[in-house]
């Protein structure tokens, strides 16, 4: 797979990543959802941390949220960089298409999700109670403080704990709860194929 189609294959991921969220920005208020089946809803929910909504503030408590926020953010730029790297070696190297398809994948989703954190901040205002504008003169935040948008929820099982379950027994069950985005599943979907598929990720060369 050469650079180029993997660049054409990474931009077609950003465009679907980014018109959903815009789509669902613009058109949802904070909160609010659709039901497309007992087991699939689009709910509209925005993510200020990383994975599961971990914010470094919670780990690191004398960290103040829009610094984590701010930290979170480079982080994330500069770790894309190292993937960017690992992307045009790879090329370079003529690895597998396996590999280059997972790790176009994880780029494609990492960047997704950057361009959120870097740019959301400043050109939407915010969707508490309302649907947000795009280019908005009252944005919600700053540059680098951007939320990221997720909407896609699998509550594929919604039920209760017998009360005879200690612990947990007439709590609610659901599984599956995380709302994540098409950013999110590339990612997931990159760093699978590089464990289900590493032998041909990562073929081990023939000896003379």
């Amino acid at each position: 797979m050469s650079l180029k189609k993997a660049t054409l294959f990474i931009v077609l991921i950003l465009l679907i990543d980014q018109f959903s969220k815009i789509y669902i920005k613009t058109h949802f208020v904070l909160g609010e959802y659709t039901e497309v089946f007992s087991w699939f809803r689009i709910l509209f929910i925005e993510n200020e941390g990383a994975a599961w909504g971990t914010r470094i503030s919670d780990i690191i408590p004398f960290v103040s949220e829009e610094a984590g926020k701010l930290a979170l953010t480079l982080f994330r730029i500069v770790a894309i960089c190292g993937i960017g790297y690992w992307l045009y070696d790879s090329a370079r190297k003529k690895s597998s298409i396996t590999l280059m398809v997972a790790i176009s994948l994880i780029f494609a989703g990492a960047l997704g999700n950057i361009i959120d954190s870097v740019f959301y901040g400043v050109i939407f205002n915010d969707s508490y109670g309302q649907v947000a504008t795009l280019f908005s003169s009252e944005p919600y935040g700053s540059l680098f403080h951007g939320k990221v948008v997720d909407m896609l929820h699998f509550p594929m099982i919604d039920t209760t704990w017998p009360e005879w379950v200690p612990v947990v027994g007439g709590k609610n069950f659901r599984f599956f709860e995380p709302v994540f985005n098409i950013a999110d599943t590339a990612i997931s979907t990159g760093v699978g194929v590089l464990i289900v598929f590493n032998k041909k990720a990562f073929p081990k060369k023939k000896e003379d």
